[in-house]
């Protein structure tokens, strides 16, 4: 199977960095298309895209009907759709890559095809100014060890050895086939969604861990400098990779390690007993399946707080 690669770019308001991105992708003699959704900007970007459309056929302008801003998800999965080649990367409109992107990634993939991703270090571009410190902090994203396959979701969800970026990934098509596209739900999180939706059903292997293949822009628009979005997204990150692993029947195991991060999270609210039970049995609720089955029972409110609500039945 030859290696030729589709690249999907959404962008929404990037006109100061889209050509950046889209010129990074077009370096890369594995890359056959650049699938560029513009993702309803009301600014020059969708202008910036039709320029650089016009001088190069690998690139391929899609939009939302009536061109409407959907989100990060949902324009991934229309370039997702559209994309030709069996293998697929990601670029976000403010990052870029480096030279060589896909080198590692196509030996590896010609030398194991029963691999159905690699996954590489990017590092950053500042375009704002910065501290030393947060430069160092920043400087790679990252898994500081190699891990097994089988062994990759247990390190991702412990995050002790760090994390890596769709911006570094690259999967056959047929991973879509297997987990589902992107959480149009999820405003935030949906790449550590997919991500881990893939670390439990396909096999990823490491590319390049110690130097970064791509760039993530920090300015001062980036969306993960909204804090309190991303405090309130948390929960739905694990509800939604919950309900998942409900649907494609993981190991009861696999399905606690979701119910105990949305405890934890639903707990420190400190709403309340009665907003805990509702939102417990709602969460249940949605899939009919599990209200009553051994951990709705374990995980019910009631239940989990047996000893702080009734301490005198754990009298001595």
């Amino acid at each position: 199977m030859n290696f030729n690669v589709s690249v999907v770019i959404p962008a929404y308001n990037a006109e100061k960095f889209v050509d950046i991105a889209i010129l990074s992708a077009l370096e890369q003699s594995e890359v056959t298309e650049v699938l560029v959704i513009n993702d309803g900007s009301t600014d020059n970007t969708l202008k910036k895209i039709q320029s650089i459309k016009t001088n190069n056929e690998r690139v391929k302008l899609l939009s939302h009907e009536n061109l409407i801003n959907k989100g990060r998800s949902a324009s991934r999965n229309l370039g997702i759709s559209n994309a030709k080649e069996n293998y697929i990367a990601f670029l976000d409109a403010d990052d870029y890559y480096l030279e060589n992107r896909f080198k590692i990634d196509k030996n590896t993939f010609l030398e194991n095809p029963e691999v159905d991703g690699i996954y590489n270090a990017i590092g950053v571009h500042f375009y704002r100014e910065f501290e030393n410190s947060e430069k160092e902090k920043l400087k790679l994203t990252t898994l500081s060890k190699k891990v097994k396959p089988e062994d990759l979701f247990e390190t991702l969800i412990k995050g002790k050895d760090g994390h890596f970026s769709i911006d570094g990934l690259t999967v056959k098509r047929s991973v879509f086939d297997k987990i589902g596209m992107f959480n149009e739900s999820l405003k935030i999180g949906e790449d550590t969604d997919l991500i881990w939706k893939m670390s439990l059903k396909c096999k990823l292997k490491p590319g390049i861990l110690d130097m970064p293949v791509a760039k993530r822009g920090i300015h001062c628009n980036n969306v993960f400098n909204n804090f309190k979005l991303y405090e309130n997204y948390e929960p739905k990150i694990y509800e939604s990779i919950y309900y998942w692993s409900i649907k494609n029947k993981l190991s009861k195991r696999i399905v606690e390690r979701f119910l105990e991060r949305i405890w934890i999270l639903q707990f420190r609210k400190n709403k309340g007993l009665i907003a805990d039970i509702k939102y417990w049995f709602l969460l249940f609720l949605r899939k009919p399946s599990g209200l009553f089955s051994f951990l709705s029972i374990k995980y019910f409110p009631i239940i989990r707080l047996r000893k702080k609500l009734l301490p005198f039945l754990y009298k001595s």
